[in-house]
């Protein structure tokens, strides 16, 4: 992984805990790393822990001085692959259908290279059909998941839904890497 660009994009949900030892073994293999936060993501953690780890200002904004082109242009153009996770039921929705709101999503539209979810959120929102169908379009459209895995949530029910472990989501970034 050494010398390769990848960026991370974090949206709203307590296993953003996780996308921070993510990012941190990602620099350790050599990678460099752009992190790129919703405004819900905030309300988890802070972007000073992802600045610390990859030694790069975290990106949360779509009109950013620093990117005359436009931020998510210039991440476009950048990065070698978009990991989301954790990726929430709304960053599904958002990226099914299109819709661009944010620096994440505008991103997301604009960025040809490969592009992995590692999904995030209660059992019972990922069970649910509309949630599922997203799922399915995004998977139509090419993009390659992390599914969630059974355990603990923090809604303190154990079922399907936490993100993956960093370990897995790092194998997956690597192994899609590779192909390219």
């Amino acid at each position: 992984m050494n010398g390769r660009e990848i960026i991370i994009g974090v949206s709203g949900g307590i296993a953003a805990y996780k996308s921070a030892m993510l990012v941190s073994q990602l620099v350790q293999t050599g990678a460099g790393v752009s992190v790129v936060m919703t405004a819900t993501a905030r309300e988890f953690i802070g972007p000073a822990t992802f600045t610390a780890l990859t030694g790069r200002p975290v990106l949360e904004h779509t009109f950013d001085p620093r990117f005359p082109l436009g931020s998510h242009i210039e991440l476009a153009e950048r990065g070698e692959l978009l990991c989301i996770a954790p990726a929430t039921a709304n960053v599904l929705a958002k990226a099914a259908h299109g819709m661009a709101d944010d620096l994440l999503s505008t991103l997301l539209l604009s960025f040809t290279g490969p592009v992995l979810f590692a999904p995030a959120m209660n059992c019972e929102m990922w069970e649910k059909p509309s949630v599922q169908r997203n799922v399915t379009q995004l998977r139509a459209d090419g993009v390659h998941f992390v599914d969630p895995e059974e355990g603990w949530l923090s809604c303190r029910r154990k079922g399907v839904g936490r993100m993956a472990a960093p370990e897995k989501i790092l194998a997956a970034i690597e192994g899609s890497l590779a192909k390219r």
